[in-house]
């Protein structure tokens, strides 16, 4: 009876397995990882070092099952998949932090020793099981009735205001997926107000990294939720924003002429901006506001359709640096390849999102986004979901008449037979892949000391697009995050790097990081000014993570009908690509489904005492729907929940 079976527990999987799920579909999923979320999930420092050293050493699976092959019937064909992951390349890593005596320092609560990890290399180091493999349901934060609305708030206690996270002891692990005890003293810590905002940053040790290392949530693919977004209306609808809490993302910067500087976006800022002239800011909302509703005045844009929107704005008399916050950190588009309607297109997303949650258009997910896929495995998990991590799948057993696929073959040598199939691509083997061709994104994950535009508020998230030096380059996107987003110590500020790749990470990034902070290890030194002005680098990553979004279906020879591909994480900002992608290969399985509807509400299913004694004899039953009250019962039980919230 099983309807459907996912390999990988990527973003895209996860959300088609929810969708199955709520449809009423028997849904298998399995991972040969040991954690959720493939190349979008989040690690803690000591886990992100047992990543780096996986995918340095990129050592085979041996076969635990050698004779799977006497499953595969006389009509039937196999398509193998890969044993191991091919879609991170170029993994270097660098301390340039205080290596003081980090080789006998434990991780806070983790059983293992974590080893001195340098500029020279990495030295690996297993996972904690109760970190990097969580349960399904071990991370619903919050009161039973939080909304996303509730993400308004930017005060970080705020951040961390309900977040005791509860764990069922019959189905749960008694660790939190990305906190634990450990981060809530965090939080409590951080919702006091600074006293040393204006001092110098503290000292950060390599040691202190490796000590508080389960306070990062460290992810692999950097993103932000456009409030707009269809990521945001899909958690909406499916209510699957109850088991996820987020911050607001604080402001929006720009790298112009070696200086990183804020953009005022909404109304109230651009008239509150002191780097903007009365004569500027009137050209400003100006623009702005034909943007929103450009398209009902077509003649304004018609001749430079074919134009580029960085040609486009030089027609509206924009000073240079409003052409430049325009371009680079509100539509967040390519000077050379955006075309004037992509560019307005980009502009009025921007603009749209202002004001739903905060002064900016986006939200981040606390501890990280990693979370996301782990909310929609829970919805599957709730709506009867099977879930196997360090599962892996030899092959797709294949009909020869048919040309369908009938069952996959596990590393235990089960066959297991389902009527469709979702794999990730990197699962894919070379013979299916002969005639793909992927893209690659560059990226690079740091640990600083301070933010890159220091202010009186110290927890702030930040977003910076530096433009390319060159023309026809890439521009690389900059996402800051402070300590009361619970995806880094505190004192310390996690940064991440993303741009399409043009060679290695470190070759395409490695020239911003030093624009933007100061790699020098020795603080004591004379140097110039601006370097010691600069923030400083304490631990740094760079590597290559497969693009495979955008590739269509005929380019995957040879496979058959009901078997569909999920690609990894895109270079984008936000997550409509993953979202567009889920909600596709659902319809063209049942066409006839609701993607994602809301759940039924737990109070409205009863069970009369006939219905639970039958269960308890082993007899299956169908929940009824309570009655609509009267409105004085209505009345009664609305009077009675504000009195009961009140007492609270």
């Amino acid at each position: 009876d099983l309807k459907i079976a996912c390999v990988l527990s990527g973003l895209p999987e996860s959300i088609i397995a929810a969708a199955c799920a709520r449809s009423g579909q028997r849904v298998l999923h399995v991972d040969s990882r040991n954690y959720y979320g493939g190349n979008w999930a989040s690690f803690s420092f000591s886990g992100l070092l047992s990543w780096i050293k996986e995918n340095q050493q990129k050592t085979d699976t041996s076969d635990e099952c050698e004779d799977w092959r006497k499953l595969i019937l006389e009509n039937e064909e196999v398509i193998c998949l890969n044993k191991k992951d091919k879609t991170i390349q170029h993994v270097e890593a660098f301390c340039f932090g205080d290596q003081d005596s980090a080789k006998d320092v434990e991780e806070a609560g983790a059983l293992p020793k974590l080893p001195v990890f340098g500029a020279s290399g990495a030295e690996g180091v297993a996972q904690d099981p109760t970190k990097e493999c969580p349960p399904l349901e071990s991370a619903v934060p919050g009161a039973e009735d939080w909304e996303l609305e509730k993400a308004t708030s930017t005060d970080p206690a705020s951040a961390v205001e309900g977040n005791e996270r509860e764990v069922n002891s019959e189905n749960e692990s008694s660790h939190s997926t990305a906190s634990g005890e450990s981060t809530l003293e965090l939080g409590k810590a951080e919702a006091a107000p600074s006293e040393n905002s204006a001092q110098e940053p503290k000292k950060i040790t390599y040691s202190q990294i490796v000590r508080e290392g389960r306070r990062f949530n460290i992810d692999l693919a950097s993103k932000l939720l456009y409030s707009r977004g269809l990521l945001i209306d899909l958690l909406i609808k499916s209510n699957v924003s109850r088991y996820a809490e987020f911050k607001n993302a604080t402001r929006i910067l720009a790298f112009r002429e070696g200086k990183v500087e804020q953009v005022p976006c909404s109304r109230a800022d651009v008239f509150n901006s002191r780097q903007l002239t009365m004569v500027e800011k009137r050209m400003l909302m100006k623009f702005l506001t034909f943007c929103l509703d450009y398209e009902q005045h077509p003649d304004e844009y018609q001749d430079y359709k074919n134009s580029t929107f960085a040609q486009f704005l030089r027609t509206r008399k924009l000073t240079p640096s409003l052409q430049h916050f325009v371009l680079h950190s509100i539509a967040m588009v390519s000077e050379t390849d955006c075309s004037t309607l992509e560019g307005l297109q980009a502009t009025r997303k921007f603009l749209q999102c202002l004001g739903r949650y905060g002064n900016t258009p986006f939200l981040f997910p606390l501890y990280g986004q990693g979370e996301i896929p782990q909310c929609f495995c829970r919805m599957c998990a709730v709506f009867g979901g099977i879930y196997c991590l360090r599962h892996s799948v030899q092959c797709l057993v294949v009909d020869k008449e048919s040309g369908r696929c009938k069952a996959i073959v596990d590393h235990f040598g089960q066959r297991i037979s389902a009527n469709y199939f979702i794999v990730e691509d990197s699962y894919l083997s070379e013979s299916v892949c002969t005639s793909v061709c992927y893209r690659q994104i560059s990226r690079a994950v740091l640990i600083t000391d301070q933010s890159v535009l220091k202010t009186d508020a110290e927890q702030q998230i930040s977003i910076l697009t530096v433009p390319p030096v060159d023309l026809g380059q890439p521009a690389v996107c900059v996402i800051e995050l402070c300590s009361s987003t619970m995806t880094c110590m505190k004192d310390t500020y996690l940064v991440h790097l993303t741009c399409p790749s043009t060679k290695t990470a470190r070759e395409d990034l490695e020239p911003v990081v030093q624009k933007l902070f100061s790699l020098n290890t020795e603080t004591g030194t004379e140097t110039e000014n601006e370097e010691l002005e600069k923030p400083r680098v304490l631990w740094a990553v760079y590597f290559n993570m497969r693009d495979s979004s955008g590739i269509d279906r005929n380019s995957y020879g040879g496979l058959p009908s009901n078997v569909y591909v999920c690609s990894g994480p895109d270079s984008a900002l936000g997550n409509d690509c993953a979202v567009k992608q889920a909600e596709t290969i659902f319809h063209e399985m049942f066409p006839t489904e609701e993607f994602c509807p809301p759940p039924p509400n737990p109070e409205d299913i009863i069970y009369d005492e006939d219905e639970i004694a039958s269960e308890e004899s082993g007899f299956s039953n169908s929940p009824e729907i309570k009655p609509e009250p009267s409105p004085e019962e209505s009345s009664s039980r609305g009077s009675t929940a504000v009195k009961e919230h009140n007492e609270e």
